[in-house]
């Protein structure tokens, strides 16, 4: 009886929101009011993280600037005053220091007050095929894409849920939903930052904190300079996308409170094709579409290791 009844429950509950979605798709949400609200952004000297800093500063939203790179964290801090009347303020902090992080974040609350919209955007990408990736490339990957996001988290999650109220929102990528040629080490950490942000989005469903919502991105490669050189078989379907698109889509997908957003959209049909076609079949799509190659022209920013910012390495 209880599979009976917790069947026809489940169908309500399909058809409801099926036609909630479908009312949305006519008339658009209402995008919420962020004036007066504490974004903090990781990777925020150059690139993507640059142009949402821009973009939520001219929609009123106080500002907490992290990158390594503190002279492009500056020019990122004086282009956002210029678009706003809003407060911003510049830290120095690698990400990949989980006592740094920590660090920074007690500064922030101290001087700056509760972070309300947490966007996690600085990453790194090494471009080699897995035997030609040196052992700390692949432990700097981890700990930038997706052991960051942990420390970020700890530290400003906690405000949060006691005022049931704020917005996670994970850079990951479209590779961390489809494994890629020559980005192995890429692909693992942007699948682990992508499976913990939706587990914690579930985490926080099942505790009944309703006010504090989750983004997760997964755009597909942009053009910031990080992948120089790689290629597109057919732009009209997998397009190199525009930063100044990506950056407008992920404020809109906040905005909108909508919990993924993948870009571009064929990246959705070749997601759920992945599902249902057999492995010979997705990989023929693969090749078909040039993804099997797309990094066999990557130059990147070669840059000496140590010598790299966080900017530099981002993957935006």
């Amino acid at each position: 009886m209880n599979v009976i009844l917790d069947t026809g429950i489940l169908l309500g509950r399909f058809l409801y929101y099926l036609l909630e979605s479908v009312v949305y798709k006519i008339i658009p949400k209402g995008k919420k009011n962020i004036v007066g609200e504490i974004v903090l952004i990781t990777g925020a000297g150059s690139g993507l993280g640059r142009l949402m800093a821009i973009k939520f500063a001219s929609l009123g939203a106080n500002l907490v600037l992290w990158d390594i790179n503190q002279d492009g964290n500056m020019e990122t801090c004086r282009l956002a005053k210029e678009k706003g009347d809003v407060k911003v303020f510049a830290y120095k902090c690698d990400c990949s220091n989980r006592q740094e992080v920590y660090r920074v974040a007690d500064e922030v609350k101290k001087e700056v007050g509760d972070v309300t919209i947490l966007i996690n955007n600085a990453g790194v990408v090494t471009g080699e095929q897995f035997l030609n990736t040196p052992d700390h490339m692949v432990e700097r990957s981890f700990l930038l894409n997706v052991l960051s996001h942990f420390w970020t988290y700890k530290a400003f999650l906690p405000a949060m849920i006691k005022a049931n109220h704020g917005h996670l929102v994970c850079i990951s990528s479209a590779a961390g939903v489809a494994g890629i040629n020559g980005l192995s080490d890429y692909c693992a950490s942007k699948f682990a930052a992508f499976g913990f942000a939706e587990s914690l989005y579930l985490e926080l469903k099942v505790q009944k904190k309703t006010k504090i919502k989750t983004t997760i991105v997964c755009p597909y490669f942009i053009k910031t300079g990080l992948f120089e050189g790689c290629t597109t078989k057919y732009p009209l379907l997998l397009p190199i996308l525009e930063p100044e698109y990506v950056a407008q889509k992920i404020v809109n997908a906040i905005l909108e409170e909508q919990v993924y957003l993948i870009m571009p959209k064929f990246l959705n049909v070749a997601l759920l094709l992945k599902q249902i076609l057999s492995t010979d079949m997705m990989i023929a799509l693969v090749e078909y579409l040039g993804v099997d190659t797309c990094m066999a022209s990557f130059r990147g920013r070669k840059k000496a290791d140590e010598g790299q910012t966080e900017t530099e390495r981002k993957h935006l």
